[in-house]
């Protein structure tokens, strides 16, 4: 079947699209424009800076804290221990082997810090608190309490003597402040309270140190050397050791008290080691005098012109058999009960050569007390 021929549409005219559709875009911009004005745009909500609320003054404890900070901040150093490695037949460096933290003691330039911050050192750098770092030299260590000197050449109106106070009448509970270099971030303020007195930490050559600060103020790597303060702001305590699982502060920090520091500085400024009180006997290892049944300082030697000497004391010998002959076993110093050579060392440190002091000693069996007047050690 056919189909009568039907010729195509006309073509319509592009512009009869056109315009209409570009009125009703236009319209559309308009229309948005001015009711976007009126309505907040969807996830751009219209904000502006909060007014500041005044504060008010500072509480009185913040004010404490701030001004012992501004006194006492100026007196603590960042320590860096430097060892010297080569590299090559001629390349020498020195590079950096530990940090740790101090305190300036005088105007003469005189640091305190521990020792095992410094232990092994080859050279010592110490960054005052306005950040210039000038070569410290060794004055002196007491290794047994894990205390050191150092000393460094600035002009005196430079340095800030740290405040001394006393260690003897602190409490438990009361505020304490440390300040120190943790982790290598200088000038780092902490607070906690005196956890507890009396306690004993060893030191680097495993002696004990005596009548230890515990406090739960933040202490660190990198803390060890620095003040622990009262809030007076005065020198309690250097910040020496932590009980931690992890090695970072765990509450549980310890500080050699200032007592013992205060004892100990300026023998090491003077003599460059402490000069401690003695009775002139070499006593036995603690281990050996256990296996031998002994409870006490086994005396093992007595030195000639001692004044143990003059007072008789007898050193452990052999018979003719060479049996072991023990010598004077120091139980008692005046009404102090010794146990070991740990505690008679204690107890002459409390006293000074010149004393005389009453010793109480178990020789074969017997109980004798002799009197000794205490001599310099050598």
């Amino acid at each position: 079947m056919s189909y009568p021929y039907q010729p195509p549409p006309p073509p319509r005219h592009r512009s009869s699209f056109f315009w209409p559709v570009l009125l009703g875009v236009l319209l559309g911009y308009i229309l948005f424009q001015i009711l976007g004005s009126r309505v907040p745009r969807l996830g751009r909500p219209q904000s502006e800076p909060r007014p500041v609320t005044a504060r008010g003054d500072l509480a009185a404890d913040e004010k404490a804290t701030i001004a012992l900070f501004k006194e006492s901040g100026p007196s603590v150093v960042y320590i860096t221990s430097l060892a010297r490695r080569s590299y090559g037949w001629f390349d020498v460096m020195e590079v950096p082997q530990g940090t740790g933290s101090g305190f300036i003691w005088d105007r003469d330039g005189h640091v305190v810090t521990n020792f095992h911050v410094i232990l092994n050192a080859d050279s010592i750098k110490v960054t005052l608190s306005s950040h210039s770092t000038l070569p410290a030299a060794f004055v002196g260590g007491a290794p047994d309490k894990d205390l050191a000197v150092l000393k460094i050449g600035a002009p005196a109106d430079k340095l800030r003597p740290i405040q001394v106070g006393t260690s003897k009448d602190l409490q438990v509970g009361q505020k304490v402040f440390a300040i120190g270099n943790p982790f290598g971030l200088d000038q780092t303020l902490t607070t906690g309270i005196v956890s507890a007195l009396g306690r004993t930490i060893d030191s680097v050559t495993n002696r004990k140190i005596e009548g230890v600060i515990q406090t739960d103020a933040a202490i660190n790597p990198g803390n060890s050397g620095g003040p622990l303060l009262d809030s007076a702001g005065r020198l309690i305590g250097v910040n020496t050791a932590i009980a931690s699982p992890t090695g970072s502060s765990a509450g549980i920090g310890f500080a050699v008290p200032v007592d013992t520091v205060n004892q100990v500085v300026p023998q090491l400024i003077q003599h460059g080691r402490v000069i401690r009180p003695q009775l002139g006997v070499v006593l036995a290892e603690d281990r050996v005098a256990r296996r031998l049944g002994v409870e006490g300082a086994l005396v093992l030697r007595v030195q000639p012109g001692s004044s143990a000497a003059s007072a008789g004391l007898r050193g452990t010998d052999r018979d003719e058999n060479g049996d072991i002959l023990l010598g004077d076993v120091i139980q008692a110093v005046d009404d102090g009960k010794i146990d070991s050579s740990d505690d008679l060392i204690a107890a002459l440190e409390k006293r000074k050569a010149g004393d005389t002091v009453s010793v109480t000693i178990l020789r074969g069996g017997k109980t004798l007390t002799v009197n000794i007047t205490l001599q310099e050690s050598r």
